[in-house]
């Protein structure tokens, strides 16, 4: 076994696998139940590493753009457990993996009390993102976007307005959630104010090269090293890969976890956040996915990452 743990040595170590793993993307589909991320290439590939002390590699489409779509949900869940408290957000939402779509109710009505399972679904993210403090749609999604250039230190982090639109005019199933979850007191504000912010927050806009900051970020218990800012409290960086690894891939989260071994956030965009733990965090846009919503180029780039560089957290 190879025990280099995430040391790429060259941008064309990291191309040789995008080559192989770009063979899969013909057996995905991008998505298409929010009409704006099917304008995707199926095709494009990339991956980028980020290290701590500032270094990385990178391969691929790596100037193409991707939003993070449920790879959002880690993020704030991290802003809320920073501003509101550990108790105050479990007191709301789970700790639990469900094996029930993402985007499901069954839970919901069958749970007593009727609390989201986990904040990796989507009625436990707008739970979340329901938390965020701020006196409108606006100044609440401004909150979200500062935490985010934090992470990334790129000032320059956006969102696709035309994707959030998407989003917004066919989130007739999150209106549903939300108004499940109304109706329980387990939020309380209005439902179109919370689906504008959420469907906003799911289309900010990066590229790998961001992603994978983001991840290293949280390899390294919240703490930006380059910097050495402690950018998120390292209970709460622990908690989120925790659900990264329990939650973090959809339905496949458990299959992941043996192949793969890192704590990873997968988005139907195409994305996938990879955090290494105290080693380096790992960025992947692959717009073709699988039938559970995860990359299906991007999963198999990982299966060979972690071959390759005894990535995962369970080996000893």
């Amino acid at each position: 076994m190879n025990n280099m743990g995430c040391q790429c040595r060259s941008n064309d170590e990291l191309q040789q696998l995008v080559d192989e793993a770009k063979k899969y993307t013909s057996n995905g589909t991008v998505a298409d139940y929010i009409p704006a991320l099917e304008k995707a290439n199926p095709g494009d590939l990339s991956v980028a590493i980020y290290y701590p002390d500032g270094k990385g590699y990178c391969a691929g489409d790596v100037s193409g753009k991707m939003t993070l779509q449920s790879i959002s949900k880690v993020l704030t869940l991290a802003l809320v457990l920073m501003e509101k408290g550990e108790d105050y957000v479990f007191s709301y939402v789970g700790k639990e993996p469900t094996g029930d779509p993402f985007n499901s109710i069954a839970k919901l009505e069958t749970n007593k009390p009727s609390k989201p399972l986990n904040p990796m679904i989507n009625a436990g993210a707008l739970t979340v993102t329901h938390m965020i403090e701020g006196a409108s749609v606006t100044e609440r999604f401004e909150r979200i976007l500062h935490f985010i250039r934090e992470l990334t230190q790129n000032p320059n982090i956006g969102f696709n307005e035309d994707v959030a639109r998407s989003e917004y005019n066919t989130a007739d199933l999150n209106r549903s959630l939300s108004y499940f979850l109304k109706q329980h007191h387990v939020i309380n504000e209005d439902v179109e104010e919370l689906i504008e912010l959420y469907s906003k927050q799911c289309a900010i806009e990066m590229d790998s090269q961001d992603l994978a900051r983001i991840g290293c970020v949280l390899a390294m218990n919240g703490k930006d090293l380059l910097t050495g800012r402690q950018i998120i409290p390292g209970d709460i960086a622990r908690i989120c890969k925790t659900f990264m690894v329990t939650c973090g891939m959809y339905n496949a989260s458990g299959e992941f976890a043996i192949n793969v071994g890192i704590p990873a956030k997968s988005g139907v965009s195409g994305g996938i956040m990879g955090a290494v733990p105290g080693k380096c965090g790992i960025g992947i846009y692959g717009a073709a996915l699988d039938e559970k919503g995860n990359s299906v180029a991007g999963i198999k780039i990982l299966e060979m990452m972690a071959k390759k560089y005894s990535l995962s957290m369970f080996n000893l």
